[in-house]
């Protein structure tokens, strides 16, 4: 089982790494090797130092699309690379495990889940968050798969994106969460959900959670 002692954390909030710091220090026998706030100083700090993993943010300064992530893998083979980021459009889920990415983990997502991570990338093993395991067919399923469906048909035809507004709704998160989860505008966002209570005659956050959870989508 691969040790993963030397870690550097990458992202432009301060709080951020600070955060992800007291929660590594709770899981013992890693430490953190460097930070970075850009995609420059991530690259100089893999020049400088031998690490076994990088806790990246896909939405830092500097980080040029997904070729980033294949880049490092190229150059950095033995480093793993576990993203941490509030981005869960399903594309970039895929893309980022395509790339090479050992992991993603939302930063709304629960904390023990880092542990889980840590657990599973030693394993060799790729991990997928709780919540965004909808973009993808089935853990351990290559991430370019198809994506799940609910238990029971909506009988009304719906929209990717509105599946997505769906799926998310259960789980409490407001219409500016949704739009941040998703890469999109709040307006958008709003637009979308206007869209899914239209066609299926519902009229609040109630009734769509209702309406999801029969389907069998999951709650949380």
């Amino acid at each position: 089982m691969q040790a993963l002692s030397r870690v550097i954390l990458a992202d432009d909030h301060a709080i951020v790494r600070e955060g992800l710091k007291m929660l590594l220090a709770t899981i013992g026998g890693i430490a953190v090797a460097g930070e970075a706030a850009d995609g420059d100083t991530v690259e100089r700090l893999l020049k400088e130092i031998n690490a076994d993993l990088l806790i990246l943010d896909l939405g830092m300064p500097g980080f040029s699309g997904f070729q980033f992530i294949k880049n490092i893998r190229t150059n950095w083979p033995y480093v793993k690379i576990l993203i941490m980021t509030a981005n869960i459009e399903p594309r970039s889920v895929r893309a980022a495990i395509d790339a090479g990415a050992n992991g993603y983990l939302t930063k709304s997502g629960d904390a023990g889940e880092l542990t889980a991570a840590l657990d599973t990338i030693r394993r060799g093993d790729v991990y997928v968050a709780q919540d965004v395991r909808f973009a993808i067919h089935q853990e351990g399923m290559p991430a370019g798969g198809p994506e799940p469906k609910p238990a029971i048909a909506s009988p009304v035809d719906l929209t990717r994106r509105e599946w997505q507004m769906l799926a998310l709704i259960p789980h409490g998160f407001t219409t500016r969460d949704i739009a941040d989860r998703l890469g999109i505008s709040p307006l958008t966002a709003r637009k979308h959900r206007e869209n899914l209570m239209r066609k299926l005659d519902l009229h609040s956050g109630a009734e769509l959670t209702a309406y999801a959870i029969r389907l069998g989508l999951p709650a949380g």
